[in-house]
């Protein structure tokens, strides 16, 4: 049976403070925080929602990210990692999330508990996210 952290145990403090920080960024709309996070060829895939699609880059993903935000001025996002395995310089992490915000389409509260499955990488000595695929695990 594998161990869902593997290791050492400063990399994978330093991987969990980089997932809480993202929530940070999302709770407080913070892009200079947020734009901190990411690779330079860093890779987002929202495809479960179609208008939004998959994005290369940081400056893509940036422009994703600040387009969104403004509709979603009352959103809490809460971060926890369900699995972290590093090997050297690079990582593979599961980020669970929740999420509570007002939809901007119907101004009813929605609910969503998802996931990042996350490809990680650590350059000079910071690590940051190559790859976050999203995907709904349950949503009201």
């Amino acid at each position: 049976m594998s161990r869902n952290y593997t290791g050492p145990l400063e990399d994978r403090i330093a991987i969990r403070e980089l997932m809480e920080s993202y929530a940070d960024a999302v709770n407080r709309a913070d892009r200079a925080l947020m734009t901190s996070l990411w690779a330079e060829d860093g890779h987002w895939d929202l495809s479960h929602y179609p208008q939004l699609g998959v994005v290369s880059g940081r400056d893509a993903v940036m422009e994703l990210w600040a387009s969104a935000m403004p509709a979603y001025p009352e959103l809490s996002f809460i971060a926890m990692p369900g699995m972290i395995q590093v090997d050297g310089d690079t990582a593979v992490a599961r980020t669970y999330f929740s999420e509570v915000y007002t939809d901007p389409d119907s101004g009813k509260d929605k609910r969503a508990r998802a996931c990042y499955n996350d490809k990680l990488v650590k350059r000079g000595g910071q690590w940051l996210f190559k790859e976050r695929v999203f995907g709904i695990i349950h949503q009201t």
